[in-house]
């Protein structure tokens, strides 16, 4: 029993030892072929892709992947992969990149290897291959990010910086030692982030920028987005900091609109607007913003009561949809709006109407009446604005709902059965 156990531990020695001669035998190969894609890469780029199946083979072998070696091949064989497609991509502008995720296979190929490396010359060489990635992913980045693809543009930036910080540690030069370029890298990297699926991730890097001083706008825009919803104060801090640095910049005054808007602080709107205006006044949606505010503090007093306020508010509404469509006389939401604000103010009469219905005596009959007509009278004025909004956008349902609404209540029930037509064809 003794000598059998054995034996079998020297099979599975020699096993072991074959599959590990087939492995190297195997990246000696894919070095060989890599070695003759260097000599003529136009000529010989079927090896290159031959050398990127050979190191495949390679690492089907478990004990590959404790070989520094064999990561080094790999992420060469990667960076060259990347290198060629930008190389495309510089002849060609519409190239689509064949495989985008060269850079970043070759950057983890090229860790893996300073992870694995048992020799200084494994980790010297490991450091070289990331030198060079740190410039093919960088400009891998950019293709990703000129074409708005900022999930993929982040990554690879992150990539560079990741690269900047090994090189550093290990004393090597990197295109980023200049502190304007790894400024502007760490920027690029941040806004890719901030713009795509990685925002948490943008954030201490826009800390850094905010840090150094005199950032672009769009770091103060940003850093307030991120924060407001958690910390206002803070938020307003990194905001104030901003039109500090560029008080010229537009940017950051929207930023605190669109913050306001989302926690409905109308008061606060109005002030800001008019700010707003006055830096661009041509800017349509800002009058219409404007409108809108007015419109909601409209119905706020009218819910309340007071319906002197609310047709102060009414008023100044519907000047500023005017003065939007003095800018723009085809503009959709100027032109809804001003219908939906006599809509609203006639629908806000439903419940007291509804109410008189109710008192059959002379007195009550004539202040429902009275009401009703003036109800009516409203969802008429609404009328025309809505048929100019349908000529501007035939397809808009609100548009549909509005108009089938106030032709069935004038009794135009041909009318408001075409648009409940129009909708139902329309899928609504």
């Amino acid at each position: 029993m003794k000598r059998f156990f054995l034996g079998t531990l020297f099979i599975l020695l020699t096993v072991g030892l074959v599959r590990a001669q087939e492995y190297k035998k195997q990246l000696k190969n894919a070095n060989k072929t890599l070695g003759k894609y260097y000599l003529d890469p136009v000529t010989n780029k079927a090896d290159l892709a031959g050398a990127l199946a050979t190191i495949e083979q390679v690492f089907a072998a478990e004990d590959a992947k404790a070989d520094a070696e064999a990561w080094i091949t790999k992420g060469q064989i990667y960076n060259e992969i990347a290198k060629a497609e930008m190389n495309r991509k510089i002849i060609d502008q519409k190239y689509e990149l064949a495989s985008p995720t060269a850079g970043l296979m070759a950057m983890e190929a090229f860790e893996m290897a300073m992870a694995k490396a048992v020799k200084k010359s494994q980790t010297k060489d490991a450091l070289s291959g990331i030198r060079e990635n740190e410039d093919l992913s960088n400009n891998i980045g950019i293709t990703h990010f000129q074409a708005q693809n900022y999930n993929d543009a982040y990554k690879n930036f992150a990539v560079t910086l990741k690269a900047n910080e090994l090189l550093k540690t290990n004393k090597m030069e990197s295109r980023l030692d200049d502190p304007a370029t790894k400024n502007d890298q760490v920027f690029y990297t941040a806004v890719s982030g901030y713009f795509g699926d990685n925002k948490d991730a943008s954030m201490p890097l826009f800390e850094t920028l905010y840090k150094a001083g005199k950032a672009q706008p769009l770091v103060y825009e940003a850093l307030f987005n991120l924060t407001a919803e958690k910390n206002i104060d803070k938020a307003m801090e990194y905001l104030n900091a901003g039109r500090e640095a560029n008080p010229d910049d537009n940017g950051l005054l929207f930023a605190e609109i669109n913050y306001y808007l989302k926690v409905n602080k109308l008061e606060l709107l109005v002030e800001k607007l008019k700010m707003a205006i006055q830096k661009e006044p041509d800017n349509v949606s800002v009058y219409n913003t404007m409108g809108n505010v007015y419109d909601q503090l409209n119905q706020k007093e009218r819910e309340a009561g007071n319906n002197e306020k609310a047709d102060e508010y009414f008023n100044l509404a519907f000047d500023y949809f005017n003065q939007a469509l003095a800018k723009d006389p085809k503009n959709f939401d100027a032109s809804y709006s001003q219908g939906a604000l006599y809509y609203n103010k006639a629908a806000s009469m439903t419940a007291k109407l509804n109410a008189l219905s109710n008192d059959f005596s002379p007195a009550g009959t004539k202040k429902y009446n009275a009401l009703k007509a003036e109800m009516d009278g409203f969802f008429k004025q609404a009328l025309p604005y809505f048929l100019k909004a349908e000529e501007l956008d035939p397809k808009d349902v609100n548009t549909m709902i509005a108009l089938k609404e106030i032709y069935a209540r004038s009794g135009d029930f041909e009318k408001s059965n075409a648009y409940k037509a129009k909708m139902e064809a329309a899928g609504n």
